[in-house]
């Protein structure tokens, strides 16, 4: 919400949409769908990580390849929520988040899209380190369903660890949600002003 304010303010002429604007469940399809269905120029999706009590820092992912043990396990996370939606293998066409095979052939998806979403995730990456002053975990790609499922560059961006009760008071913090929030908001000024050179 806070990221969403400062492009309003700041950007005339953008239009935000949210998938969502309250706690409440949006299946990860929908959120896609809400994306392809406005014919959307970008697609960030924000979340906090979870993990090991002693991991910390931020991440951002673009649709792709598992490259390690550990992308994969953060994309059988993330994508373990299918289970909750109400007809989720024909939503998913017939995608099981437990399949380590499903993974793979969903990170095999690669698309038209990924060059922008790389560019973009390193743009967050390097905003986090100097906006907000936080550890970069990196670049990374994997099979997220919510990356698969939209027909634009879009990123997956984890702010930090809920795990880590370090982490988790710094993400409770308005005061750093606006540095994480600021901190994407240059990057995406800055990946704008790239796609409009």
């Amino acid at each position: 919400l806070e990221l969403g304010k400062k492009i309003k303010s700041q950007v005339p002429g953008i239009q935000v949409i949210y998938t969502r604007s309250t706690n409440k469940f949006v299946e990860l399809h929908e959120r896609a769908a809400i994306a392809n269905r406005n014919n959307a120029d970008l697609f960030i999706s924000i979340h906090c990580n979870s993990g090991p009590t002693k991991a910390f820092g931020t991440e951002t992912y673009a649709m792709g390849l598992h490259t390690s043990n550990e992308n994969l396990a953060v994309a059988e996370r993330e994508n373990a929520v299918v289970l909750k939606e109400d007809n989720y293998e024909q939503n998913y066409e017939g995608f099981d988040p437990n399949s380590p095979i499903a993974h793979i052939m969903l990170a095999n998806f690669m698309n038209q899209y990924l060059e922008n979403s790389l560019l973009l995730a390193d743009k967050i990456q390097k905003r986090f380190q100097t906006v907000a002053k936080r550890k970069s975990r990196g670049v990374k790609q994997a099979g997220f369903v919510v990356l698969w499922k939209t027909a634009m560059p879009s990123v997956l961006v984890e702010t930090g660890f809920l795990t880590n009760t370090t982490e988790e008071a710094y993400l409770s913090s308005k005061q750093n949600q606006e540095k994480i929030a600021e901190s994407v908001f240059q990057a995406f000024k800055e990946y704008q002003t790239y796609i409009e050179e």
